[in-house]
């Protein structure tokens, strides 16, 4: 089995059909797919990190609202549209940090309102092929992301990663690791070293199994060693995904990468983000103003089930953290590789791609 064969998550069916989605809790002891067909198996799925990555969320979301909507099928256009606000709502409170989510859902409902006046049915199957629109553009995102990020890379350089921003968090090929993947397949030769990502790790149990299905050089380490392992000399690069872009260029993603980013800068190293156009979020002008999730201090104290902390210890658990701009040596995005990383910079290249 290689990840050429595996899809992160699929629509099955028409209108009434459902979604399915790699358990990614599971990884990488036991692959098993989970069948979404109500709208709180897709929430639970969000929130629980059965499916996670800002690409996939906003993915899984899309096709939530066409499973939300089945509720509603044969009723009138209020129903629906009453329906739509609910299943949009509701999903949207699963993650605050990861602007794909809100971006997905925003999308759905700004083509639902495009056809007002119609019968019900004839929206269900526009939103339907929406979602897959969503899917598709994720996929030749993710292969554009890959192709820009690799001329940023040489032959025979380590490059350090953290968390998961590969196939497992889009539709297939992933953000930071579609750089990697794209640099292997025009003949450069990569050893990549990937964080553990803790508590919940991401990168020891989803990149590292990604990378060996792709034949890549990969050595796991503690996320307390990355500083070592660039002082050594091991690492020449450090590239990352992001969850959510401010206007300015600062980016939140998962926890520990802005520890990665002040010491990558204290050994001259560039620190690269992926991310796809879709994780800017103009509207907020600085990482300031990033919601930050705080998820159950059980994640750090009782870890994959096991106690490793005193009871009734006070835990401080945030989901992700914000590098500002400064430390970023280049944003890598679809429509190519955003350098220096100034709010200008950002919008000159959004400016380009929307054609003014």
């Amino acid at each position: 089995m290689t990840m050429k064969n595996i899809e992160t998550l699929r629509w099955v069916g028409g209108t009434d059909g459902y979604l399915q989605l790699i358990d990614q809790t599971m990884l990488p002891v036991e692959f098993s797919e989970i069948e979404c067909r109500n709208v709180e198996t897709v929430w639970e799925a969000i929130k629980m990190l059965r499916v996670r990555g800002a690409p996939a969320i906003g993915i899984a979301a899309a096709y939530g609202v066409c499973i939300g909507l089945q509720t509603v099928a044969g009723h009138d256009e209020t129903s629906l549209f009453k329906r739509l606000d609910e299943v949009a709502d509701y999903l949207a409170g699963s993650r605050p940090t990861a602007v794909n989510l809100f971006w997905a859902l925003d999308r759905m409902k700004a083509r639902a309102t495009e056809l007002r006046g119609r019968v019900p049915a004839e929206i269900a199957e526009a939103l339907l092929a929406e979602a897959r629109a969503i899917h598709e553009e994720d996929r030749r995102t993710c292969r554009a992301i890959g192709r820009h990020g690799a001329e940023l890379l040489s032959d025979g350089q380590g490059v350090l990663t953290h968390c998961n921003a590969g196939g497992l968090a889009t539709a297939e090929y992933g953000t930071a690791l579609a750089v990697l993947f794209a640099a292997a397949e025009s003949g450069k030769k990569l050893h990549v070293y990937a964080d553990e990502t803790r508590p919940l790790m991401q990168g020891a149990r989803l990149t590292t199994w990604e990378l060996q299905q792709r034949g890549i050089d990969v050595t796991l380490v503690c996320d307390s060693a990355a500083a070592q392992v660039m002082r050594e000399g091991r690492v020449q690069a450090v590239i990352t995904g992001a969850d959510r872009i401010a206007a300015n260029g600062d980016v939140a993603n998962k926890i520990g990468t802005y520890g990665l980013a002040i010491s990558a800068a204290a050994h001259d190293i560039p620190f690269y983000v992926a991310a796809p156009v879709s994780t800017f979020d103009r509207s907020i002008a600085t990482g300031e103003e990033i919601p930050i999730e705080q998820r159950d201090g059980r994640e750090i104290t009782h870890g994959f089930g096991r106690q490793t902390a005193p009871e009734g210890i006070d835990v401080y658990n945030p989901a992700f953290d914000v590098t500002p701009a400064r430390l970023i040596a280049a944003i890598i995005c679809e429509h190519g590789v955003i350098r220096p990383v100034t709010q200008e910079r950002i919008d000159s290249r959004l400016r380009l791609r929307n054609g003014h």
